[in-house]
């Protein structure tokens, strides 16, 4: 079960929902709610650095109420209603899952979500540029990445002939990137397959049986129970020598061959400009939601060695295709040859670890 990270006491009365009546009442210290379903430290560091730079520092004009469920449903259930019972002045969620909890315990205290895939589809705002009800915030969602990760994999791999994406089901984001990689599968000449994985023991059975058939990939798709379980995935990519493609770059820097997908730091520092907008006075509801702008593409070296893969130069050709078309040119002048190298092209990050 995932520790709560950060817990306080607060010595004052309880506050009405929406901040400006809070504001009357509580002049000195506001109260935000953070409600995190992935367990994820970067993004608690990522949003204080950016909070602090807006003028709201912990202990001074502030205070964060810190819950972690770690991919827990129960847990992040029980935290909700808990930060809701606080009667904070904002409620900062990462997740869908996450959301849906305080989403069943309160329709008026503002909340800040990012993090989060298909709000419109998921029933938690009305459309992104006017969200009605009490929440608003940033999407991970960009439904032509499903297309993408499979471009990726079969440019990096071109002897894969069949991938699985380990997904849920019941998340209409997933859905929606299904609906993207369907076409590109077939435009590959690539056998798509779907396996549902929502728990550590549906990842291993999922893939224990991809891996009896040969030439085969995988993909992961966002969600906790894969981030949360990252590490028996890169694990079993290994035993069973599957190129796989992830959507952040943690994985990469775990040990996973390929991450491409939204700048996780960027979406976590977002959310500060909008949590510090409602305490002053602004509403969500005329806070339209956005969607990602950076993406980035990281390539663990040393993983694919050991798959016997070879990186081509134009590895990142595919990164937001739909917006330009970004090549690699021959040692560009910015590279440093260390540890990792760092590429910066056309706004999208390329970095190659090992």
């Amino acid at each position: 079960m995932a520790a709560r990270v950060h817990h306080t006491t607060w010595q004052h009365g309880s506050m009405a929902a929406w901040p400006l009546t809070a504001r009357a009442q509580q002049p000195s210290i506001r109260r935000i709610g953070v409600l995190s379903g992935s367990g994820s430290p970067e993004m608690l560091v990522a949003f204080r650095q950016a909070f602090r730079k807006l003028g709201w520092v912990e202990g001074l004009n502030c205070q964060l109420e810190v819950r972690s469920a770690g991919g827990d449903a129960a847990l992040m259930k029980d935290f909700a209603k808990e930060l809701v019972s606080m009667f904070p002045d904002v409620i900062l969620v990462t997740t869908n899952q996450a959301l849906s909890a305080v989403q069943q315990e309160t329709t008026t205290i503002p909340v800040v979500f990012t993090m989060v895939g298909d709000p419109v589809g998921s029933g938690f705002v009305k459309s992104m540029a006017r969200p009605e009800g009490n929440m608003t915030g940033f999407t991970s969602y960009e439904e032509t990445m499903g297309g993408k990760w499979l471009e990726i994999i079969k440019e990096i791999a071109p002897a894969v002939s069949r991938v699985v994406l380990l997904f849920d089901p019941e998340a209409p984001s997933h859905r929606g990137y299904l609906r993207s990689a369907e076409p590109a599968a077939t435009a590959l000449r690539i056998n798509l397959t779907t396996a549902r994985a929502v728990t550590a023991e549906e990842i291993v059975q999922a893939i224990d049986a991809f891996a009896l058939g040969d030439k085969g990939g995988v993909i992961i798709l966002p969600q906790p129970a894969t981030t949360n379980n990252r590490g028996i995935i890169i694990s079993l990519a290994a035993q069973y020598h599957l190129p796989a493609v992830y959507p952040f770059s943690f994985f990469a820097r775990d040990g996973g061959l390929l991450s491409y997908g939204i700048d996780p730091i960027d979406v976590y520092q977002k959310p500060a400009s909008y949590v510090a907008r409602i305490l002053n006075g602004e509403k969500p509801a005329d806070l339209p939601v956005q969607a990602p702008t950076k993406f980035e593409t990281v390539i663990n070296l040393k993983t694919a060695k050991a798959l016997g893969l070879t990186i081509p130069q134009n590895a990142a050709c595919h990164c937001r295709r739909g917006d330009r078309i970004t090549t690699v040119s021959a040692a560009p002048h910015n590279v440093r040859f260390w540890h990792k190298a760092d590429i910066l092209m056309c706004g999208t990050n390329v970095r190659f670890w090992g």
